[in-house]
């Protein structure tokens, strides 16, 4: 027994390691969130101060209430339309077998290997010349698009794991294939759907260039792009900027807590593909 508890030390060293390195930032960033302004000490040394007027004067300046409320909109809409629209492509996608099948998927897949920034200035025209800029209408058909193609390849690949016993048991009881794959295969979806909406909404949630480029000239605005102002040329308010930050984490890490259990299984099940 004092063998077995002698050769869990080294593991137990490293979770522990492991777990200090990653609370590291967070014990950084709410420690500058709460001190003062006036107060100039370290980053590593905590505040002896601690205030919440930051986050009072970072929500009122800001106008975060609105910047919270557009990217709500942005990654509900844009994650529904993803996770829709790739579950209806991926089904066939992954059950299929013939040669157009698999090109087509393969097609998909070349959207993983290009980055997003080479279509960024096409596309901008494209929405200028749709009047979609200065709304937020512009970003949610943007990442509609930008992120199907992950959530084909982790949907279908995951299919691919999956039996096709209980389509065929529902088929011969007289279900439709829409019937089917409604009410068979889309529960059996929700580890790797889950893992899905965590994914897609902090990549739609934290990103900045997109938001910065398209809703340039307008009131709109999402929260990187609101908390941005407290950045400037030749000074930087940084106790407002973490005070910010620490209020936009509050949605996402919510919606982490609520799927959290799929991740995990979710995300493996679709590698296994």
């Amino acid at each position: 027994m004092m063998r077995s508890f002698s050769r869990s030390i080294p593991g137990h060293l490293f979770a522990y390691i492991s777990a200090l390195i990653f609370i590291f930032p967070v014990y950084i960033l709410i420690n500058l969130a709460i001190r003062p302004t006036t107060d100039l000490s370290s980053a590593l040394i905590p505040t002896s101060h601690p205030t919440a007027a930051n986050f009072i004067e970072a929500w009122e300046r800001s106008s975060l209430g609105p910047a919270i409320l557009n990217s709500l909109i942005v990654t509900t809409v844009s994650g529904f339309l993803v996770v829709i629209f790739a579950t209806m492509a991926a089904y066939p996608l992954a059950r299929s077998t013939a040669r157009l099948s698999s090109a087509t998927f393969s097609f998909f897949l070349v959207g993983l290997l290009l980055p997003f920034q080479v279509a960024l200035i096409p596309l901008y025209f494209t929405m200028r010349d749709l009047g979609l800029l200065g709304s937020i209408g512009s970003l949610i058909l943007f990442y509609s698009g930008l992120l199907m193609p992950f959530s084909i390849f982790l949907i279908a690949t995951f299919l691919r794991s999956l039996g096709t016993e209980y389509e065929e048991a529902a088929r011969i009881d007289g279900c439709s294939d829409f019937r089917a794959f409604a009410h068979i295969v889309v529960p059996l979806l929700r580890p790797v759907l889950g893992t899905l909406v965590i994914l897609n909404a902090v990549t739609t949630w934290n990103d900045f260039l997109t938001p910065l480029l398209y809703l340039t000239g307008s009131q709109a605005a999402t929260i990187p792009v609101a908390l941005y102002q407290f950045v400037g040329q030749y000074t930087t308010q940084w106790p407002l900027v973490f005070a910010g930050l620490v209020i936009s984490m509050a949605p996402i890490l919510l919606l982490y807590l609520v799927f959290q259990r799929y991740v995990i299984q979710g995300f493996a099940g679709g590698l296994k593909g």
